[in-house]
């Protein structure tokens, strides 16, 4: 479960609030067999073949593990004024999206390398405007909370399906066990490319780790297409083994900073309806993000517990804003 809001950087605007819960299967590993899956998985792993073949023919490999990431999740934007009831031009448009997100992590160790890698692909569809309920969601909140409502939510962006493809790749030194034991660091490494209505973009991304019984997982980040914080980790299933193996996974905490920079073609929040003339602002083409944070683990009644919370950082996004934009985020799993 995800929950991020700029509230808790004393402000509400921008990017003003975003949740998602996601499910994760366990491990699977070996080579997929399309037919043997759900009929909606299986569509989905020959959509994945036909977008990217070469994903697919890793999946064999010895070293290979993987797992599937269901998310559903709504994001909203707004303008910083909240008492305005007409159009505000020079501001960015009121934005909602509800989405529904599937995804294929792969993590692969390359045979006599020291680094391994995680792969995910994620096809995002959703709904853009009124139908995607943010302003009934925000308007609750503020109701329940006594905070004065958002008065422009007329002038939002129009209906229109949303949907995305995301690919990513993480690489980080290769290590064995579910945590990397004692005091411990790592770097990981990323680059993604997204594609459709909701966002076209590229970035490349850099996360340094810190800590006490450091995961060994692909690192903590706020929500975003592309895949889970959930990574496949075989270790996981040895929790439960006896005698206890020594790779299997134990409390610890850590601190992590994190840092990405993107060039946009398209993000809907700012460019508006693809298919429709409605609202937008002057987008700028490059924006620089990040994060700083604490995460940590432990076992509850036998059950893996998960928390990150970190502060996020963003330049301007559109010519218009006024300085950059800051947000918190908090994320809670559970390994059942």
């Amino acid at each position: 479960m995800r929950f991020e809001n700029d509230l808790l950087a004393a402000t509400d605007r921008n990017y003003t609030n975003g949740v998602a819960l996601a499910l994760v299967s366990h491990d699977m590993e070996g080579k997929l067999r399309p037919d043997c899956l759900p009929r909606p998985l299986g569509l989905y792993t020959r959509f994945l073949g036909w977008v990217d073949p070469g994903f697919w023919s890793r999946a064999g490999a010895e070293s290979a593990s993987q797992n599937l990431a269901v998310r559903f999740g709504q994001a909203m934007y707004t303008p910083e004024d909240d008492t305005r009831s007409d159009l505000i031009r020079d501001d960015r448009p009121y934005a909602g999206l509800l989405y529904l997100g599937l995804a294929w992590n792969r993590r692969v160790h390359p045979q006599d390398a020291g680094y391994e890698m995680l792969d995910s692909r994620e096809l995002t569809l959703g709904v853009i405007g009124p139908w995607s309920l943010a302003r009934q969601s925000q308007d609750l909140v503020h109701t329940l909370r006594g905070i004065e409502r958002f008065r422009g939510w007329d002038h939002q962006l129009h209906n229109e399906p949303a949907f995305q493809m995301a690919l990513e790749h993480k690489f980080k030194p290769y290590a064995i066990g579910a945590v990397q034991p004692g005091w411990s660091g790592d770097v990981i490494g990323s680059y993604a490319i997204r594609l459709g209505n909701i966002e076209t973009a590229a970035s490349t991304g850099l996360e340094l780790r810190m800590g006490w019984n450091v995961p060994n997982d692909f690192g903590s980040y706020p929500i975003r297409p592309g895949g889970e914080n959930r990574p496949p980790s075989a270790a996981t299933g040895l929790r439960s083994t006896q005698p206890r193996s020594a790779g299997a996974p134990r409390p610890g905490v850590h601190a992590f900073a994190h840092l990405e920079a993107k060039a946009i073609a398209w993000d809907f929040s700012l460019d508006g309806n693809l298919f429709r003339d409605s609202h937008h602002v002057n987008r700028r083409p490059w924006v620089g993000q990040a994060a700083a944070g604490i995460g940590g683990q432990w076992l509850v009644a036998g059950h893996g517990m998960r928390l990150a919370v970190m502060r996020v950082w963003r330049t301007r996004e559109f010519d218009e804003q006024r300085g950059g934009h800051a947000f918190g985020s908090v994320a809670l799993s559970w390994e059942f």
